[in-house]
């Protein structure tokens, strides 16, 4: 097989392999560089915890409160004769969740090539212009999705993997208190995002507001220059193309199974997100605050994130069953939304239930990946999951509004996106009747195989 001369960024690497002392070889110089472990702590490493929260929040916040604009939007379309435009006004929104997902393993590649710092500076730049471009092509349906769907998700994407992937550069072992407080800020901007959205469309417009996303968005870039490594990248021995892309994980039938049954739960997961606001705008009072279940969510994810992360990581639970029985509740408060008209207080209560099911799974995807694939296949394992999710993210808000349009209800809509990943999440039961070779947690990285001969040679 061909070999490429490639830069491996070794803290990355010591990220997802730690090690006590880490000793790489430079084929070139023949030298030796002793790493020290991230000093988990400090006043630039929290710094750099505050900015990943904000990236964090600023992407995700504004995305899943897409629902906001989504209502106005939709009645803009209308009242211009578009047809299907309820799915239309839903694509959007879904294209940019669905980009950020599906470029994400891309913009990995990428951290590794041009530097975290310079990863999210781009991304940053291209959501923000995606944004701005954006509120020009308001009446365009066509070139709104590439502007707001296509463009801000992509720099979600080169923005969101870096921000988190700097972590490693500062914690290790508050890494995962770390990473649970920076991805609980898509839930905190979820809460206040909604807000914020709906006084600048009232006061400014679809117009402005889009231009205020873009000016917000554009803060991202800020936040780059707080992302600098400790530690830089080196140049090391020849290494073949599958040492960089571990094939194994797409070889791992347990895998597979799991990664294609999530896929499947989770066409109808962003529904609720893209059409809360005009649900509760149909069929309640105007005295009710239309964006409170949006707000319930948020909250309760957000906490649900954190505890579960902590019980994942302080007990011995089955983790598969815990995100099937999430999958399997998510899909039956689901279905109940359907029956929750002119009974605000039961649509409260079932958003408050959506939250703890969404955080529950959501903080068990990288534990799982590392579970059934290794520490040599977690990172790609959770990279092509991510690739996988952006399918059915993309595709079930758009096929929900298209239902909307014809039966001018949400029953239907949301009785299918519930159906979805509570039957779906009866798959992962065959993930305990597949017999595969036991994964080896200790097995080595390529970067550590070396550092073993290396020590073999000295000795």
């Amino acid at each position: 097989m061909e070999t490429c001369k490639i830069n491996i960024d070794v803290e990355q690497t010591e990220r997802l392999f730690p090690a006590t002392n880490v000793t790489v070889q430079s084929k070139n110089e023949g030298l030796q560089k002793e790493e020290r472990p991230p000093a988990d702590g400090g006043a630039r490493a929290w710094f750099v915890m505050i900015g990943s929260f904000f990236c964090n929040g600023i992407l995700f916040g504004v995305i899943n409160s897409y629902g906001v604009f989504y209502n106005d939007y939709s009645k803009t379309l209308v009242n211009e004769g578009v047809s299907n435009a309820s799915g239309k006004a839903a694509l959007a929104g879904s294209l940019a969740m669905g980009m950020t997902f599906f470029i994400s393993p891309v913009s990995g590649v990428l951290t590794d090539f041009i530097g975290i710092r310079k990863t999210t500076f781009f991304g940053g730049l291209i959501a923000s212009c995606g944004m701005m471009l954006s509120s020009f092509c308001i009446h365009n349906v066509a070139l709104f999705c590439i502007t707001f769907g296509i463009m801000y998700g992509l720099g979600g994407a080169l923005a969101y993997t870096p921000s988190l992937a700097v972590l490693g550069h500062y914690f290790e072992k508050k890494l995962g208190l770390v990473n649970g407080i920076v991805t609980s800020g898509s839930s905190v901007f979820t809460i206040i995002m909604p807000y914020i959205m709906d006084a600048l469309i009232k006061n400014y417009g679809l117009e402005w507001t889009l231009r205020s996303l873009a000016l917000i968005a554009s803060l991202i870039m800020a936040v780059a220059i707080l992302f600098r490594p400790v530690k830089k990248s080196m140049s090391i021995q020849k290494v073949s193309v599958k040492d960089v892309f571990n094939l194994s994980v797409i070889k791992n039938l347990k895998y597979i199974i799991w990664t294609s049954v999530i896929g499947l739960c989770l066409f109808g997961y962003f529904v609720p997100y893209v059409y809360m606001i005009n649900f509760v705008e149909k069929n309640f009072s105007k005295q009710v605050d239309k964006k409170l279940p949006v707000l319930c969510i948020g909250v309760t994810s957000g906490v649900s994130r954190l505890a579960f992360g902590f019980l994942v990581d302080h007990t011995r639970v089955n983790k598969i069953l815990l995100q099937q029985l999430a999958f399997l509740t998510l899909g039956v408060l689901t279905i109940l939304l359907a029956f929750s008209v002119n009974a605000f207080s039961l649509l409260l209560f079932i958003c408050l239930g959506m939250g703890v099911t969404d955080g529950c799974f959501i903080s068990l995807l990288g534990p799982i990946a590392f579970e059934l694939c290794g520490r040599d296949g977690g990172a790609q394992a959770i990279g092509f999951l991510l690739g996988i999710c952006s399918i059915p993210l993309t595709l079930g808000p758009y096929v929900a509004g298209l239902i909307y349009d014809s039966q001018n209800s949400y029953f239907l809509p949301f009785v299918l996106a519930g159906i979805n990943p509570a039957l779906a999440s009866f798959g992962l039961m065959a993930i305990k009747c597949v017999k595969t070779r036991e994964v080896r947690q200790t097995e080595l990285h390529p970067v550590e195989q070396q550092r073993s001969l290396n020590k073999e040679a000295e000795n």
